[in-house]
């Protein structure tokens, strides 16, 4: 990718912003990769181990069954019970021995809400982080707007034309019951942690990473790892556009890199397939903490220039012989939001331009943006060759001025703008952003029927 430096605020349409974003591609392209993509869902049972085997496609998250001497140890419990039930159903073609322990590995919904159906009415043990906190990090006064932002997301009211896979999870999943089999842990495990459960050795280290409670699960004699959510086959999810506080990435790259200290046969992620073989598993863990490192490392430099959030992020790029690992595309998480996060998360929004101490009101920018265009109706002349030539990204900036003048036709302006998220969505293999665009058009679809 080029690197680009702007010297004016303005990028006239002939510029094609959408060179900018490194997962977008011809609608074509970006539906043949999600579709490979999509062998990490296929609903399956894969043995890891002689005694280990991992649930794939029953949720959006991975779950594991571990046969000890006289009972299972399950390595998280899916979104609800009903997802979970159905693993389980089917892990008991190789063991109906009891649930003797339920381990998560950290905090996210997806990972423990369906323990209930694993403990049934048991007396199990359940194993977590003393830290586990709210499961998206973010305070509760904000749940209001992340839960809109994370349907965002996720594409969870996408009708089925619209859908493809979320990055790391199908498209669709059981959701119903989300929550509802959570158990509190009854052992919280405080640093590192060993103990021995069904007569299986079990290793539990801290890992702070996607949250700051994960932790992440070694098994000595079978040399299988249990990563969590801190390692998954896409670029991971520095940043979530939903919305989350500061992943410290640098922390996360280092428990990668202890991850891959232990030379497992076996790789685990929190979602996706598990990676097997030695060689393979210990690679991907190396590859994945350098290119963490690496996106923070080139971050900070920009940072030092004095270059702002966005222009360090249209640079920022992983180092060639990373490129095209299939666990680092960029399905899930972008190097670009990973980046601006590390500034944002290091040093706030002032990105050192004092032009942006006090700035105008988008109204008055509009407002000023039409004048330099030679009125409104130049600007909507604008428009229309944007979308003509298929720039949606110029379009998107476009339609958003044009939405703070008067004498506008709003309604024309919104089904623009609609069209336009749609032209980005085709385009994009990023899951989340993918599936962001084209809610928020369904969003504006909607608004416009009502107003109609």
């Amino acid at each position: 990718m080029k690197k680009f430096i702007f010297t004016l605020t303005l990028c006239a349409a002939a510029c094609n912003s959408a060179a900018f974003a490194s997962t977008l591609v011809t609608p074509e392209r970006a539906t043949q990769m999600l579709n490979k993509h999509e062998q990490h869902f296929d609903k399956r049972i894969v043995q890891v181990a002689p005694n280990v085997y991992t649930a794939i496609g029953y949720h959006g998250a991975t779950t594991s069954m571990i046969v000890g001497d006289d009972g299972v140890i399950m390595i998280d419990s899916l979104m609800g019970p009903t997802s979970a039930s159905n693993a389980l159903k089917d892990f008991r073609q190789y063991s109906d021995k009891p649930v003797k322990a339920i381990i998560y590995t950290h905090s996210h919904g997806d990972h423990t809400g369906g323990a209930k159906a694993y403990a049934g009415a048991s007396d199990v043990k359940v194993i977590g982080p003393a830290n586990m906190g709210h499961h998206h990090g973010t305070d509760k006064v904000l749940d209001q707007i992340q839960k809109k932002r994370e349907v965002r997301q996720f594409g969870r009211k996408l009708p089925p034309h619209e859908q493809s896979n979320r990055g790391v999870a199908p498209a669709v999943t059981i959701d119903h019951d989300r929550g509802t089999g959570f158990i509190k842990p009854t052992i919280e495990v405080k640093g590192d942690y060993k103990t021995r459960i069904a007569g299986i050795d079990i290793e539990i280290y801290a890992a702070a990473g996607e949250t700051n409670d994960a932790m992440f699960i070694w098994l000595p004699n079978q040399k299988v790892l249990f990563s969590g959510d801190n390692f998954y086959q896409a670029f991971p999810n520095l940043y979530a556009i939903r919305g989350t506080p500061y992943r410290d990435v640098r922390t996360w790259s280092r428990s990668v890199a202890r991850m891959a200290g232990f030379e497992p046969m076996a790789l685990v992620g929190g979602h996706t397939t598990p990676i097997l073989g030695q060689q393979k598993a210990t690679a991907a863990l190396k590859d994945y903490s350098e290119a963490i490192q690496s996106v923070f490392d080139q971050t900070v430099a920009g940072m030092n220039k004095g270059l702002d959030p966005v222009t360090i992020a249209q640079s920022v790029e992983l180092p060639a012989h990373l490129r095209d690992k299939p666990y680092l595309t960029e399905f899930y998480g972008t190097v670009g939001h990973a980046s601006r996060a590390i500034f944002a998360g290091m040093f706030g929004w002032f990105d050192g331009n004092p032009t942006n101490l006090n700035p105008m009101s988008n109204a008055d920018t509009a407002r000023q943006f039409a004048r330099l265009a030679g009125g409104t109706a130049k600007l909507q002349a604008n428009l229309e060759k944007a979308m003509k030539a298929e720039d949606y990204q110029w379009a998107l900036v476009l339609t958003d001025h044009l939405s703070y003048l008067d004498g506008v036709d709003q309604y024309k302006n919104r089904d623009i703008k609609i069209k336009a998220l749609r032209g980005m969505a085709v385009r994009d293999y990023n899951a989340p952003n993918r599936n962001y665009y084209f809610t928020y058009a369904n969003e504006l679809e909607a608004l416009q029927k009502a107003v109609k």
